[in-house]
């Protein structure tokens, strides 16, 4: 058995980005940026009032002092003269500043009559004005590789950005194995139950940007995986879930090896999710995970979301750890790395009392996984512990 360090390293070394392709704006959004992209303009394109008011001459202010109303600006209708002495224009927001203004006075501080108005508040040390690329100019970039999200797309708008260039998605086929296994809304048989694995690998790859394929259920015969093998023509990852141990009705690792799979590491010193396997099968990466629900959801979580994000050209990562106290003491850790299903809460976390991998309504309730290195020692209640966001 490997570490679970060393077995995303392996994981890593079978896999690689995927091309870049373009993408409309409005289909960008959770997608990865492939690459650095720049400004077509600058915003604002020109000076702008920030508020209701008069653009004036800003040396002209002065408490009590008065100006004359010479024309009106508003959002995409700009006057079009050059202020002279002692004139004002009633401006709005967003509007582009007259030419010869430099400063607007609130009209929350001016008196009007007719077309006079007088300053009566104190408008010391506030202009009022946007300045022309005051958020951004042309050419500025916007950095790749990223995962794109609502303010980005709102920013690459804002740039004039029509198109993107993003990673293109990959495509994972999910194989269920197991003549157990029934899809829900079948009724099963009275010694079957529903495959539930690939609906929450589904739902946790697509997440992260990857699409998937669900295909059908592979029974304990070596055609039927063969046959469902054969339908995963064109992925970019296949993932198999159950069959991969050593059971007699375990064959996943034989029908890959008979496909001429080249194997790259078999069994982890983890829990739960002993039973993994990885490798290629021709130019394919596949990985076979356990079949217990919370094996091979936490291996997904572990393993494929990395592998996901590496093909998306996010760089190689393992999940990322963080600390908090314990609120619940544990007793000492057996010799593999455990995964513990846990809730975590205004920074204290306790594990729950049941860890058996079959407990889909444990997985449900946690928030986190804690994670005890192998031979950990007892713990106490305010002790410091890892954890990995679900």
């Amino acid at each position: 058995m490997i570490p679970v360090s060393e077995a995303l390293d392996h994981l890593f070394r079978i896999v690689s980005p995927l091309s870049a392709e373009t993408a409309p704006l409005r289909e960008a959004a959770g997608r990865v940026l492939a690459e650095t992209v720049t400004s077509n303009r600058t915003q604002p394109p020109f000076a702008a009032s920030a508020m209701d008011g008069y653009a004036v001459k800003g040396q002209e202010v002065e408490r009590d002092c008065m100006f004359k109303v010479v024309g009106e600006a508003a959002a995409g209708h700009a006057w079009g003269g050059i202020l002279g002495a002692g004139q004002a224009v009633r401006i709005f927001t967003g509007a582009p500043l007259p030419a010869g203004s430099d400063c607007v006075v609130i009209q929350e501080d001016v008196t009007r009559k007719d077309d006079l108005i007088t300053v009566t508040g104190d408008t010391r040390g506030a202009t009022h004005v946007r300045p022309a690329g005051g958020d951004f100019h042309h050419g500025d970039p916007l950095t790749g590789p990223r995962v794109l999200n609502a303010s980005d797309v709102a920013l690459l708008a804002s740039m004039n950005i029509a198109s993107v260039p993003v990673m293109r998605r990959p495509v994972v086929a999910l194989i269920s194995t197991g003549d157990e296994l029934v899809m829900p809304g079948e009724t099963p048989g009275p010694d079957q139950i529903i495959a539930s694995n690939t609906f929450g690998l589904a739902a946790m790859l697509e997440a992260h940007g990857a699409q998937t394929r669900i295909l059908p259920i592979a029974r304990d015969t070596k055609p039927s995986l063969q046959q469902t093998f054969e339908l995963a023509g064109g992925a970019d990852l296949i993932v198999t879930i159950g069959g991969a141990s050593v059971g007699d009705h375990d064959l996943v690792a034989d029908v890959a090896a008979d496909l001429g799979m080249e194997q790259a590491f078999y069994k982890i010193a983890m829990r739960p999710g002993k039973p993994l396997m990885a490798g290629r099968l021709g130019e394919t990466p596949m990985m076979g995970l356990p079949g217990n629900p919370v094996s091979a959801l936490v291996c997904g979580r572990l393993f494929l979301v990395p592998v996901i994000q590496k093909m998306l050209g996010l760089g190689e990562t393992a999940p990322t750890r963080f600390t908090a106290t314990l609120s619940r003491p544990l007793d000492q850790n057996g010799p593999r790395e455990h995964y513990m299903r846990a809730h975590l809460q205004n920074d204290q976390i306790s594990a729950f009392d049941r860890q058996d991998s079959s407990l889909l309504t444990v997985l449900a309730s946690a928030n986190v996984l804690l994670v005890r290195p192998p031979h950990d020692k007892s713990r106490e209640i305010g002790e410091t512990v890892s954890y990995i966001s679900l």
